[in-house]
């Protein structure tokens, strides 16, 4: 008899091993191909019985996504609610009760619905099912700063840009905003979408569920004279000291490339025999045109690839929503197969041609700078939490390798601080702090407006911050006076946290 028991015990045991294994299976490690069938009327269903993982901001505190109950037929659903509408909207994204996704709820859905391959964390989920019980996700914990996000958001206003802002000894994203915004909110109310889409902000551009900060593509401007320095240093073609001959233009297949034009003069800026230094310090065109002309354009763009560009950035928001940066034709990203004879190498060399840049990866330029030539690795999530308070997963730092060398990324650094103590940047001053930048102002095709940048650190010889802000479509707007600013703003609110 008591054998009988046994084998009974031992089959039941069995049973319930199989079965706890079996729903295991389905419901963590294969619910993202569920999830993915529209067909699966159930685990439509089932997704709203799963108490979804908050979103938080880096203190822990800040709740970004949460959660609002509704009972029916004595059930129990969660939707999603965004107490913050509208804060960094693009990059959390949202989740509908349509199963509609996008940023952040998309990419960590299986976190966010504690479908993950956390062993322990799946058999719990699994028992609470099948005990009747709420099943609940996973909380992210992201590295944006709460205060700086919503000071960004506010700065940009209605106008059409972004500020992303990064510590560059970690690649952590303290910033990440888009203008213009909308109320995450809006998605689940009647006409709610067609209203996202007809904000398009100051610009009339693209909608406002376009992240500028890491899908928008924007000429760079004399930011990318960065690049350009770092090719012409590194490579040993030119010292900060080498000196040029400025009429004012530069010549380049028989045509004047002018320098910017100078609202004291009636002409182009001239400045006589400026070094290399002071050519960026003053952001002078003919200077880095010659640069190019020197080095070539294959130079300049091998050395970009270094910095990240023909690579789409890593980060945890979906893969389709981030795009990577370099020159474009017709649209796509293009790499020549003869760079000598298919590219202006004195455009290329400050920022026009066609090259397009994202944000994201302009920030990425500043952080390797500062961090001593060495690309940081840029990331957003901090860590995930499970429900009991166990940390799931947590974010290391890490890099992607050395773009130039130490010594280029010192001197590149000493010609930054000159841009905001004396040249374009002066804008970006702070007391007490020095601030190493490098301003934009891209041509648009439109007389008089621009698409406005400034790239910066801060402290520049102990970073703790980089940061760039872009807006597009500026009527007479220079980079040193319009966005340089807001860069000022965002760092003087994140160095003093």
């Amino acid at each position: 008899m008591n054998n009988q028991l046994t084998r009974l015990a031992l089959v039941s045991v069995i049973l319930l091993a199989s079965l706890i294994a079996a729903t295991t299976y389905w419901q963590a490690w294969e619910a993202g191909s569920l999830a993915a069938r529209q067909d699966n009327a159930i685990e439509l269903v089932s997704q709203f019985e799963v108490s979804r993982g908050l979103i938080v901001a880096s203190d822990g505190k800040t709740v970004i996504a949460t959660n609002r109950k509704v009972k029916r037929g004595g059930q129990t659903f969660f939707f999603r609610r965004y107490p913050l509408g509208g804060f960094a909207a693009q990059t959390i994204g949202y989740s509908t009760s349509a199963l509609s996704q996008t940023g952040l709820e998309e990419s960590l859905n299986d976190y966010l619905t504690g479908a993950t391959t956390n062993l322990s964390n799946a058999i719990q989920r699994t028992l609470d099912r099948l005990g009747g019980g709420t099943v609940y996700g996973d909380t992210v914990q992201l590295t944006i700063d709460a205060g700086a996000q919503k000071l960004a958001q506010q700065l940009l206003g209605n106008r059409c840009g972004a500020v992303v802002a990064m510590d560059p000894r970690t690649g952590a994203i303290l910033t990440m905003a888009s203008s213009p915004t909308f109320d995450d909110n809006l998605l689940e109310q009647p006409g709610g979408y067609a209203k996202v889409l007809k904000t398009t902000g100051a610009c009339g551009g693209s909608s406002a569920l376009l992240n500028r900060a890491t899908d928008g593509l924007f000429a760079p401007g004399s930011t990318f004279k960065m690049v350009t320095a770092a090719a012409a240093l590194d490579s040993g073609a030119f010292t900060p000291s080498s000196t040029f001959y400025d009429p004012g233009y530069c010549v380049e297949y028989g045509k004047h490339i002018l320098n910017a034009l100078n609202p004291d003069q009636t002409g182009p800026e001239k400045y006589g025999h400026p070094t290399l230094a002071v050519g960026f310090e003053n952001s002078i065109n003919s200077v880095y045109c010659n640069v190019g002309k020197t080095i070539g354009a294959k130079t300049i763009l091998d050395y970009a690839k270094r910095f990240g560009f023909y690579s789409t950035p890593p980060l945890e928001t979906p893969a389709n929503q981030r795009l990577p940066s370099g020159l474009y034709q017709n649209n796509k990203l293009w790499f020549p197969r003869d760079p000598a004879a298919q590219v202006d190498p004195g455009r290329l060399a400050f920022g026009q041609e066609r090259l397009q840049v994202t944000p994201l990866q302009m920030v990425m330029v500043a952080s390797t700078i500062a961090n001593g030539g060495i690309v940081p690795r840029p990331y957003i999530v901090a860590k995930v939490v499970g429900h009991d308070g166990s940390v799931v997963s947590r974010t290391r730092a890490s890099n992607l390798g050395r773009a130039i060398k130490p010594q280029t990324a010192a001197e590149l650094t000493q010609m930054m601080v000159l841009v905001v103590q004396g040249g374009t940047g002066t804008n970006a001053q702070i007391p007490g702090i020095q601030v190493a930048g490098k301003t934009g102002t891209a041509e648009t095709g439109v007389n008089n407006v621009y698409t406005a940048w400034f790239v910066s650190f801060a402290p520049a010889y102990n970073p703790k911050v980089a940061v760039a802000v872009v807006l597009e479509k500026q009527l007479n707007g220079f980079g040193g006076a319009v966005a340089a600013p807001i860069a000022k703003a965002i760092l003087e609110k994140l160095l003093h946290r």
